[in-house]
């Protein structure tokens, strides 16, 4: 039992001093703000999106006549 013990005290300390943890968390947060304001500009905006869609079109039907 004090085995255990020991190796999670042990197992929470290493936790609490990784900081590589904090930064992938971080990005992910940077990233989820980004795909909401992409999200946003894309449903208010429609010559944006009429736009790609128009650049999406004209490239797939450049690479079906390959």
């Amino acid at each position: 039992m004090l085995n255990a013990y020991i190796k999670t005290t042990e197992a929470l300390k290493r936790l609490r001093t990784d900081k590589d943890g904090v930064v992938s968390f971080e990005y992910i947060i940077v990233a989820a703000c980004i795909v909401a304001v992409v999200i946003a500009v894309f449903k208010t905006d429609t010559s944006i999106s009429s736009a790609l869609a128009g650049g999406i079109t004209k490239i797939s039907a450049k690479m079906a006549g390959l």
